[in-house]
């Protein structure tokens, strides 16, 4: 993240076009989101994973390896690959996820996954400035074509039941029903004999609410491009000639606060028996859309500090209330709605991209990113009217 995008940024001198080559790689990942429920419905999510990284870590020794006059080429098929097999390799695990581990543990593996991801970006965030400012662009693809091999390894010895295979049907029936925290209504089992439509559109349809939530998280998308885009041009504008320290500061100090807030997570998961529900991750969309707002406002660095923390915080209450919900899904249904998620997320986030890259020309990036995550504020303060009404028109809370 650090070093392809200030590469970019420093060979051409303009956001756009770091902002056009980000688009290409959500491009490959809106189209790879599409595909990933039939392709998991044909091939072991285990399978799925393995090759993903594997075709990674091909694309960035590539990158590597690349002369400079094919080093643009090469980009473009570091956008393509990385774009596509990530979404395919998130959405493989996520929906792998509670047949690793059983329905009841989701929420718990969520919070470790989570937790273990954000350790490694906390120590990716803290080296990177350090790589690329003193030893160069080339030794941080090289670490990178390293983690995609060890994730290939650490795949291949993870113990999936039949490799995550999904059966369409299978799993618990009625796992839709929302607990006390959701504050939504128990929704339709999913069962394959009832689609009408599409799968991944009957996996909307199978809870209310749960297709503005898929709605909130692409508008949420549009959002972070807004700040990723900012990020390298605000750290470039507070220290030209080491744009990467701010950068790896501020994504570290944001890993962090997702770290501790999931231990907070897992801590109320034992002490209630509870998970995060819905009325959580619109909360958590309208504290992490401010926080972002903040970070760019020209605050002393003691005080961004302090917001980077939250907007971490903030976005893993998000990433678990939202990924356990879309969990409850039934088997069949599972791996369609985080495929249809994953389009809509990476559909947000490229136009924003694209969007935002070209404002950034123009306008700072406070005003830039104040645009774009007050959309998503607005947009959470409706999702949560909406799931407050379905609390209220409710008959009462459904045990969890």
């Amino acid at each position: 993240m650090v070093a392809l995008n200030l590469f970019v940024y420093e060979t051409t001198g303009r956001a756009l076009a770091m902002g056009l080559f980000m688009a290409v790689r959500l491009a490959s990942g809106f189209a790879a989101g599409l595909t990933a429920g039939g392709l998991l419905a044909r091939f072991t999510a285990k399978s799925v994973m393995l090759w993903t990284n594997i075709a990674q870590a091909s694309v960035m020794l590539l990158l590597v390896l690349a002369p400079d006059g094919l080093r643009t080429a090469a980009l473009v098929a570091v956008s393509v690959v990385v774009g596509s097999c990530g979404t395919l390799f998130m959405v493989s695990l996520r929906s792998s996820i509670p047949e690793m581990v059983g329905e009841d543990r989701r929420s718990w593996a969520n919070s470790l996954s989570i937790t273990g991801r954000s350790l490694a970006m906390v120590a990716g965030f803290a080296s990177a400035g350090v790589v690329v400012s003193l030893v160069g662009y080339t030794a941080a693809f090289v670490v990178d074509t390293a983690t995609f091999a060890v994730c290939a390894v650490t795949v291949a010895l993870l113990p999936i039941p039949g490799g995550g295979k999904r059966r369409d049907g299978s799993g618990s029936r009625g796992r839709l029903k929302a607990d006390e925290a959701d504050g939504t209504e128990p929704g339709a089992d999913g069962a394959p004999a009832r689609r009408r439509g599409p799968a991944a559109l009957a996996a909307l349809a199978a809870a209310p609410g749960l297709a503005l939530m898929v709605a909130l998280r692409g508008v949420d998308a549009l959002g972070s491009s807004s700040h990723n885009a900012a990020l390298p041009v605000y750290s470039s504008e507070l220290d030209g000639a080491r744009p990467a320290v701010f950068v790896s500061a501020f994504w570290c100090l944001w890993a962090l606060g997702n770290i501790v807030v999931q231990q907070l997570i897992q801590r109320y998961a034992r002490r209630t028996g509870r998970s995060v529900g819905a009325l959580g991750f619109g909360w958590g969309t309208c504290l992490m859309s401010a926080a972002f707002i903040l970070a760019f406002a020209g605050f002393p660095m003691v005080a961004t500090a302090a917001i980077a923390l939250v907007a971490g915080a903030a976005d893993g209450l998000t990433e678990v209330s939202y990924t356990s919900h879309l969990q409850t899904l039934p088997a069949g249904l599972r791996a369609h709605a985080f495929g249809l998620s994953a389009t809509v997320e990476n559909l947000g986030f490229g136009a924003g991209m694209i969007l935002v890259a070209a404002a950034l020309d123009h306008y700072t990036p406070l005003t830039v990113v104040g645009w774009s995550h007050g959309a998503a504020i607005v947009f959470a303060a409706v999702f949560l009217i909406r799931v407050a009404g379905l609390r209220t028109s409710s008959p009462g809370p459904t045990s969890p």
